[in-house]
């Protein structure tokens, strides 16, 4: 373990100690500001404008276009719209073909004529990027539904797939939670393969690079292993124009009876667009009239996901105030704000009132869990998730509550469940255990490379820095380690430290990436290391941590601050670098803080250049600018703009060093 470097104060220290309380309390008081009146914070979540482009598909095929403000989402697309003709996936990216083409798929929907001047830059930038048929699945999908591709160019989803259960090798369940919520559904709009007339009609046979008289009808090969599955999905095909569909209308009734059991009350799927949308159109091909009960929930549903301003109107990919909730208050806790302050009691029983203890589909995988999560939105009682539960187990575990001993048995209820759900790698996934089979990303369905939810370096190290924190309370000590056992533990740490990559980072699965996957680690590790406590680290966990350190230092940015790419998760040669930005800061200031309180690493220098880069960019109002995307929904296909992670993450890393400080100087 290296040694704590003399205490020396700089110029720069000195700078930072006069500035830092003024700066934590304008943060904080903008923070409070943002809290609603029940008690939660909720900011906006912001994605591709594919999600509103398919609501207004969605909207037109049931004849509900009527009822919304769709002509602001026209200003909302045009808007959007890049200087190079195209829309992005993430901010700066250069523009994505399929984001594009959903773009311009609206846009005509709602009525803006194919010599539009916006159309024509955007046709020629997705004709330069070999048009339509390079697109993906689901944006093929959606053209399909309006006759602007032909179904045959699509992957079969028999029916009876529903019926698969254990021991087959492979049943729904096999699937991640949210390819879950959005395959059932389709299983019916793929079987039935509607094609909806709608005014204006659109085609798009001008979006055709070869010329729509040439377009070859198939799904594409990837020149290895995995066209077998094209070979498969040609069989299917081939059984469907015979006739040959066993168990077919057994398969749409499980379907059917799937999607209706998972409605929430307040009419949400999985509390993601992609299910409730997709579930929406299997309602409509099996003929439900819009004036039924689940269809109007499930509009209300969709409309609570809605942004509109004065101009615009677009459509979230998801809501969430359980996360930001719980970010708020560690933030502000770790800032310095007392743990009985009002707003935080009220955030903390609102959050306690959030807790699901109903059973999900969790518990098909994980049959002795008993129910405790949290899960990221207002409503999802079948998908609570590991991350999010920690999380809040933490903030609660801060703050003092008028029933602290309902407190403590929620926060153990979510230890027990978070304990139970540890995968046989050891580590930790987003909400299934053991849902791994890899082969599910090669089948022509799954082009996005997301139908699976294994463990993951940065959900393992939040379980583990959930349990280092709590663990900080001695007379709780005892109870959630009876459930968080030691041996969980080593199978946890042995996960994490064998994910470490060779320079010393961790991949981020949730967050732009290297920077938030070592950011997590090394709090993880510094809080869980045997010996912290003593002083007695041992020599190879501190090495790791020192590594982990030295590269976040190593990929600090001129300006103090740091910043990744998007594009580090297609190109790993770019792990760490990108202009700086508030989010991605914090988390290397979080790391490099914890790495350095436990003595395993001393970057005193980098953390003040970066904690000087937040103050000298933090607003007047108190809080940050930032434009980027540093949010991961799907790598390499589906990113978020978490409005409050500018905020909430500098304010913890100012109160963190704040701390720290202090303790340096006792």
């Amino acid at each position: 373990m290296q040694t704590q470097e003399p205490q020396q104060v700089t110029g720069l220290e000195r700078a930072i100690r006069e500035a830092i309380p003024a700066r934590i309390a304008a943060a904080q008081n903008y923070l409070l500001a943002l809290q609603h009146r029940d008690g939660y914070w909720w900011a906006e979540l912001e994605s591709n404008v594919t999600i509103t482009a398919e609501i207004i598909l969605l909207h037109k095929i049931w004849g509900t276009d009527g009822e919304r403000p769709l002509a602001k989402a026209e200003t909302y697309l045009r808007s959007h719209q890049r200087d190079h003709g195209g829309w992005e996936l993430f901010y700066g990216d250069g523009g994505d073909l399929s984001t594009s083409v959903e773009a311009y798929l609206a846009l005509r929907v709602l009525g803006v004529p194919a010599s539009d001047p916006a159309l024509l830059k955007a046709k020629s930038f997705i004709l330069g990027r070999g048009g339509i048929t390079q697109t993906r699945i689901f944006t093929k999908l959606h053209l399909a539904l309006l006759g602007c591709y032909d179904w045959r160019g699509l992957p079969s989803l028999p029916a009876w797939v529903m019926l698969l259960q254990s021991p087959s090798p492979f049943t729904i369940y096999e699937l991640s939670s949210w390819a879950r919520g959005s395959t059932v559904p389709l299983l019916i709009v793929f079987d039935q393969k509607p094609v909806y007339a709608i005014e204006p009609a659109v085609t798009l046979d001008e979006l055709y690079a070869e010329g729509i008289a040439n377009v070859r009808w198939e799904l594409p090969k990837a020149g290895d292993w995995s066209d077998l599955f094209v070979w498969l999905d040609g069989a299917f095909k081939w059984a469907e124009s015979i006739n040959f569909t066993p168990f077919r209308q057994e398969g749409l009734r499980q379907a059917e009876r799937w999607i209706l059991e998972r409605q929430e009350a307040t009419g949400d799927w999985g509390g993601i667009i992609p299910a409730m949308l997709n579930s929406m159109l299997a309602l409509r091909g099996l003929g439900y009239d819009v004036n039924d009960p689940v269809v109007r929930r499930g509009l209300r549903a969709l409309d609570n996901f809605a942004v509109e301003t004065d101009d615009t109107y677009w459509v979230q990919a998801c809501v969430s105030p359980v996360w930001d909730t719980a970010l708020a208050m560690r933030s502000l806790t770790d800032s310095g704000l007392a743990p009985d302050h009002p707003a935080l009691v009220q955030a903390g029983e609102w959050l306690l009132d959030k807790q699901i203890l109903d059973y999900g589909d969790w518990v098909v995988k994980n049959p002795q869990g008993q129910p405790g999560g949290w899960a990221f939105e207002f409503d999802n009682r079948f998908y609570p998730d590991v991350d999010d539960t920690a999380v809040v187990a933490m903030a609660l575990q801060d703050v003092t509550l008028p029933d602290e001993a309902l407190k403590r048995e929620a926060i153990a209820r979510a230890v027990r469940w978070v304990a139970t759900m540890q995968c046989k790698t050891g580590g930790w996934a987003a909400f299934d255990i053991d849902n791994d089979q890899d082969w599910l990303n090669a089948i022509p369905y799954g082009d996005l490379k997301a139908m699976i939810d294994p463990s993951t370096a940065d959900i393992t190290a939040r379980v583990l820095e959930m349990h280092g924190r709590l663990l900080r309370q001695p007379d709780l000590a005892a109870r959630y380690a009876s459930d968080l056992t030691a041996q969980r533990l080593e199978r946890g740490l042995a996960y994490l430290l064998h994910e470490q990559e060779a320079d010393g980072s961790w991949f981020g699965r949730w967050g732009v990436n290297y920077l938030y996957g070592t950011s997590g680690a090394l709090s993880a590790l510094a809080l869980v290391a045997p010996g912290r406590e003593q002083g007695a680290i041992p020599p190879g966990i501190a090495t790791r941590i020192a590594r982990g350190a030295a590269w976040l230092v190593r990929c600090q940015n001129p300006d103090g601050g740091w910043g990744e790419t998007c594009r580090s998760y297609d190109d790993p040669s770019l792990k760490g670098q990108g202009p700086s930005t508030p989010s991605q800061t914090a988390w290397a200031l979080l790391g490099l803080i914890d790495a350095a309180e436990c003595g395993a690493a001393t970057e005193t220098q980098a953390i003040q250049r970066g904690i000087d880069y937040l103050l000298s960019t933090q607003t007047a109002e108190g809080t940050w600018a930032e434009q980027e995307f540093t949010g991961t929904g799907f790598p390499g296909h589906f990113y978020i703009r978490y409005h409050l992670y500018r905020h909430h993450f500098p304010l913890m890393a100012l109160g963190r060093y704040q701390s720290w400080q202090g303790m340096r100087s006792r």
